[in-house]
C-alpha cells in the first residue's frame, strides 16, 4: 500500500465516510433513503464518492442533497467533490431565484479550484450527477460524464441526466482541438485516453474537455416511486427500467441500493459500484 492510500484510508476514516448508510427526510416520513458502496476488481483504492443526506436550509426548507462522484486517476477530486460542490452551490445567492444558473456557476468555480489545485489534487478527474430535493416536491438534477440519475413514476423509468460520451460530442471535442479514438481498446476516448466528454478536474485534458453540466428539473408528484443515483458499473449491465423493476418491492432504501449493486455484481460489472436510493412511500 502506498502511502498516499494510507493517508487516504485515515482521511476516510477521520471523516466518517462509510460503504452504507441511510437515513429519511425529517419533514416528509414517506421519504427515506440509502447507499452503497463496493470497490472493484482494479488494484487501486476506492474512487467512488457519494453524499446521501437531508439538511434544513436558512429559508425553512428541507433540501434533500444526493451526489455520486466516480472518480478516476485518483480519488483526490472526488474527494474534493464530496466536501465542497453543494457547499458552492448552496452559497450562490441566486440559487432559490435562478437556480439552472446558480448550478451552472457552481459547477465552473469548483472546477476552477480544482485546476488551481492540481498540484495537491493531482492529475485526475470526476464524474458527478447530483440531486437536490426541495421540501420533497422538485427535484433539480445536474451532471457531467456518466454516473446516472434515473426516476421511477408509477412504474415507468425516466432517465434525468445525460450521459457525457465521447462519441456523441466528438464534434465538440474537435472544435476544441481534441480528438476521439476507440484506441487503445474498444470504447471511444477523449485523445484516446478518457471514456467521458465531460468531467472535473483531468487538467492535462481540459482544453478538450467540458465541465459544463446538463441540467433538469423534475416535479415530485404521488406517483413517485423512487430515484436512483448510481455510477456506471450499474449502467454498463443494466438498462434502467431494470434497475427499477429491481428495486420495486424493497421497502428499505439502503437495501435496495445494496441489491442494485449485488445484481450488476452478478451481470460481472468488474468497476467501482456507488448507488443511492431515494424511496417515496
Amino acid at each position: 500500500m502506498t502511502g498516499r492510500e494510507i493517508l487516504h484510508k485515515i482521511k476516510v476514516k477521520a471523516f466518517g465516510s462509510s460503504d452504507t448508510g441511510k437515513g429519511k427526510s425529517k419533514m416528509l416520513n414517506h421519504i427515506t433513503h440509502g447507499f452503497h458502496m463496493v470497490k472493484g476488481k482494479s488494484n487501486h483504492a476506492m474512487e467512488d464518492y457519494v453524499v446521501s443526506e437531508f439538511k434544513q436550509a436558512n429559508n425553512n426548507k428541507e433540501l434533500g442533497l444526493f451526489a455520486i462522484f466516480d472518480g478516476h486517476s485518483g480519488h483526490d477530486v472526488a474527494n474534493y467533490l464530496q466536501r465542497n460542490l453543494f457547499e458552492t452551490i448552496l452559497k450562490q445567492d441566486d440559487f432559490w431565484t435562478e437556480t439552472e444558473t446558480a448550478l451552472r456557476r457552481a459547477y465552473r468555480m469548483t472546477d476552477d479550484e480544482i485546476l488551481e489545485k492540481a498540484l495537491v489534487l493531482g492529475r485526475g478527474g470526476s464524474t458527478a450527477v447530483t440531486g437536490i430535493l426541495i421540501n420533497g416536491e422538485k427535484l433539480v438534477i445536474a451532471n457531467v460524464g456518466d454516473s446516472r440519475a434515473v426516476i421511477c413514476k408509477n412504474g415507468v423509468a425516466k432517465q434525468l441526466s445525460i450521459d457525457h460520451e465521447p462519441s456523441k460530442e466528438k464534434r465538440l471535442i474537435e472544435s476544441r482541438g481534441g480528438f476521439v479514438t476507440n484506441l487503445p481498446g474498444d470504447v471511444p476516448r477523449v485523445d484516446g485516453q478518457l471514456a467521458v466528454a465531460r468531467a472535473f478536474g483531468d487538467r492535462s485534458l481540459k482544453i478538450h474537455l467540458s465541465s459544463e453540466p446538463d441540467v433538469t428539473f423534475e416535479e415530485i408528484a404521488d406517483d413517485t416511486e423512487s430515484i436512483i443515483f448510481a455510477s456506471d458499473g450499474i449502467w454498463k449491465v443494466m438498462s434502467n427500467q431494470d434497475a427499477v423493476d429491481s428495486i420495486k418491492t424493497i421497502k428499505d432504501a439502503q437495501l435496495a441500493a445494496k441489491h442494485l449493486i449485488e445484481v450488476a455484481l452478478s451481470k460481472k460489472s468488474k468497476d467501482d459500484i456507488s448507488c443511492i436510493v431515494v424511496k417515496f412511500q
